[in-house]
Protein backbone atom coordinates (compact mmCIF):
# COMPACT_ATOMS: atom_id res chain seq x y z
CA UNK A 1 0.00 0.00 0.00
CA UNK A 2 1.53 3.04 -0.81
CA UNK A 3 2.16 6.44 1.52
CA UNK A 4 0.14 8.52 -0.68
CA UNK A 5 -3.02 6.15 0.08
CA UNK A 6 -2.46 6.02 3.85
CA UNK A 7 -2.04 9.31 3.83
CA UNK A 8 -5.73 10.60 2.28
CA UNK A 9 -7.52 8.24 4.40
CA UNK A 10 -5.22 10.03 7.54
CA UNK A 11 -6.71 13.33 6.27
CA UNK A 12 -10.45 11.99 5.50
CA UNK A 13 -10.10 12.36 9.48
CA UNK A 14 -8.25 15.42 9.77
CA UNK A 15 -5.19 13.55 11.38
CA UNK A 16 -7.12 12.95 14.86
CA UNK A 17 -5.54 10.22 16.58
CA UNK A 18 -8.98 10.20 18.28
CA UNK A 19 -10.04 8.55 14.90
CA UNK A 20 -7.24 6.16 15.01
CA UNK A 21 -9.84 2.88 15.08
CA UNK A 22 -11.75 3.97 11.97
CA UNK A 23 -8.51 4.95 9.92
CA UNK A 24 -7.27 1.23 10.64
CA UNK A 25 -10.39 0.01 9.43
CA UNK A 26 -10.66 2.00 6.26
CA UNK A 27 -6.68 0.39 5.53
CA UNK A 28 -8.10 -2.73 6.30
CA UNK A 29 -10.76 -2.32 3.71
CA UNK A 30 -8.80 -0.75 1.25
CA UNK A 31 -6.12 -3.50 1.86
CA UNK A 32 -7.53 -6.78 2.97
CA UNK A 33 -4.72 -6.45 5.88
CA UNK A 34 -2.49 -3.89 7.75
CA UNK A 35 0.91 -3.96 6.37
CA UNK A 36 3.36 -2.59 8.91
CA UNK A 37 4.46 0.05 6.86
CA UNK A 38 1.07 1.44 7.18
CA UNK A 39 1.11 0.74 10.75
CA UNK A 40 4.02 3.17 10.60
CA UNK A 41 3.21 5.74 8.83
CA UNK A 42 -0.05 6.45 10.83
CA UNK A 43 2.07 6.14 14.41
CA UNK A 44 4.26 8.89 12.94
CA UNK A 45 1.38 11.43 10.85
CA UNK A 46 -0.91 10.82 14.14
CA UNK A 47 1.95 10.75 16.64
CA UNK A 48 0.53 7.97 17.98
CA UNK A 49 3.29 5.23 19.37
CA UNK A 50 3.52 1.99 17.40
CA UNK A 51 2.96 -0.01 19.75
CA UNK A 52 -0.38 1.58 20.59
CA UNK A 53 -1.18 0.92 17.45
CA UNK A 54 -0.09 -2.40 17.42
CA UNK A 55 -2.00 -3.54 20.51
CA UNK A 56 -5.02 -2.36 18.96
CA UNK A 57 -4.55 -4.46 16.18
CA UNK A 58 -4.01 -7.52 17.71
CA UNK A 59 -6.54 -6.41 20.28
CA UNK A 60 -9.84 -6.18 17.67
CA UNK A 61 -10.46 -9.39 15.32
CA UNK A 62 -11.80 -7.36 12.61
CA UNK A 63 -7.94 -6.40 11.98
CA UNK A 64 -5.47 -8.77 10.13
CA UNK A 65 -1.57 -8.31 10.37
CA UNK A 66 -1.17 -11.04 7.68
CA UNK A 67 -2.60 -10.71 3.94
CA UNK A 68 -6.26 -11.71 3.27
CA UNK A 69 -8.26 -13.29 0.64
CA UNK A 70 -10.33 -10.72 -1.82
CA UNK A 71 -13.47 -12.86 -0.18
CA UNK A 72 -13.66 -13.75 3.73
CA UNK A 73 -15.58 -16.31 4.47
CA UNK A 74 -16.71 -16.82 7.82
CA UNK A 75 -19.12 -19.90 8.95
CA UNK A 76 -21.18 -19.90 11.93
CA UNK A 77 -20.12 -22.35 14.92
CA UNK A 78 -22.47 -21.22 17.29
CA UNK A 79 -25.05 -23.57 19.07
CA UNK A 80 -27.99 -23.22 16.10
CA UNK A 81 -25.86 -23.36 13.54
CA UNK A 82 -23.47 -26.46 14.95
CA UNK A 83 -26.88 -29.13 15.31
CA UNK A 84 -27.66 -27.87 12.05
CA UNK A 85 -25.19 -29.54 10.10
CA UNK A 86 -22.62 -25.88 10.31
CA UNK A 87 -19.42 -28.75 10.58
CA UNK A 88 -20.19 -30.73 7.49
CA UNK A 89 -20.83 -27.30 5.40
CA UNK A 90 -17.05 -26.45 7.02
CA UNK A 91 -15.62 -29.49 5.64
CA UNK A 92 -17.06 -28.69 2.09
CA UNK A 93 -15.58 -25.05 2.40
CA UNK A 94 -12.41 -26.57 3.39
CA UNK A 95 -12.35 -29.54 0.70
CA UNK A 96 -13.51 -26.79 -2.06
CA UNK A 97 -10.71 -23.81 -0.97
CA UNK A 98 -8.30 -26.68 0.17
CA UNK A 99 -7.84 -24.12 3.78
CA UNK A 100 -8.61 -24.50 7.18
CA UNK A 101 -10.17 -21.66 9.57
CA UNK A 102 -7.67 -19.05 9.90
CA UNK A 103 -5.85 -19.29 6.52
CA UNK A 104 -6.10 -18.26 2.93
CA UNK A 105 -5.61 -20.10 -0.29
CA UNK A 106 -2.39 -19.52 -2.12
CA UNK A 107 -4.02 -17.38 -5.06
CA UNK A 108 -5.27 -15.10 -2.62
CA UNK A 109 -9.05 -15.54 -3.61
CA UNK A 110 -10.38 -16.71 -0.45
CA UNK A 111 -9.67 -16.06 3.57
CA UNK A 112 -11.66 -19.00 6.00
CA UNK A 113 -12.42 -17.97 9.69
CA UNK A 114 -15.47 -19.66 11.76
CA UNK A 115 -17.59 -17.63 14.05
CA UNK A 116 -19.60 -18.32 17.44
CA UNK A 117 -22.56 -16.19 16.22
CA UNK A 118 -23.34 -14.16 13.13
CA UNK A 119 -26.57 -13.33 15.04
CA UNK A 120 -29.29 -14.82 12.24
CA UNK A 121 -29.82 -17.96 13.91
CA UNK A 122 -32.95 -19.04 12.59
CA UNK A 123 -31.03 -19.36 9.51
CA UNK A 124 -28.73 -22.18 10.36
CA UNK A 125 -26.14 -23.02 9.42
CA UNK A 126 -24.98 -19.78 7.69
CA UNK A 127 -22.15 -18.86 5.61
CA UNK A 128 -21.45 -15.97 5.32
CA UNK A 129 -19.17 -14.11 2.04
CA UNK A 130 -17.79 -10.90 2.15
CA UNK A 131 -20.52 -9.57 4.96
CA UNK A 132 -23.21 -11.52 3.04
CA UNK A 133 -25.19 -13.80 4.85
CA UNK A 134 -26.20 -17.24 3.35
CA UNK A 135 -28.68 -19.38 5.33
CA UNK A 136 -29.83 -22.44 5.52
CA UNK A 137 -26.58 -23.79 4.29
CA UNK A 138 -25.87 -27.66 2.88
CA UNK A 139 -22.52 -28.86 1.98
CA UNK A 140 -23.62 -28.88 -2.34
CA UNK A 141 -25.08 -25.70 -1.73
CA UNK A 142 -22.28 -23.68 -0.08
CA UNK A 143 -19.84 -24.73 -2.80
CA UNK A 144 -22.61 -23.33 -5.46
CA UNK A 145 -22.04 -20.24 -3.62
CA UNK A 146 -18.72 -20.26 -3.82
CA UNK A 147 -18.51 -20.96 -7.52
CA UNK A 148 -19.91 -17.11 -7.84
CA UNK A 149 -17.13 -15.54 -6.39
CA UNK A 150 -14.42 -15.04 -8.63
Amino acid sequence: MDIDKIDRIIDKYHGEASSLIQILLDIQSENHWLPGEALARVSEVLDVPLTRIQHIATFYKAFSLVPKGRHEIHICMGTACHVRGASRVLDSVQDLTGIKPGETDLDMKFSLETVNCLGCCALGPVMEVDGKPHGKMAPARAIDVLKNYE
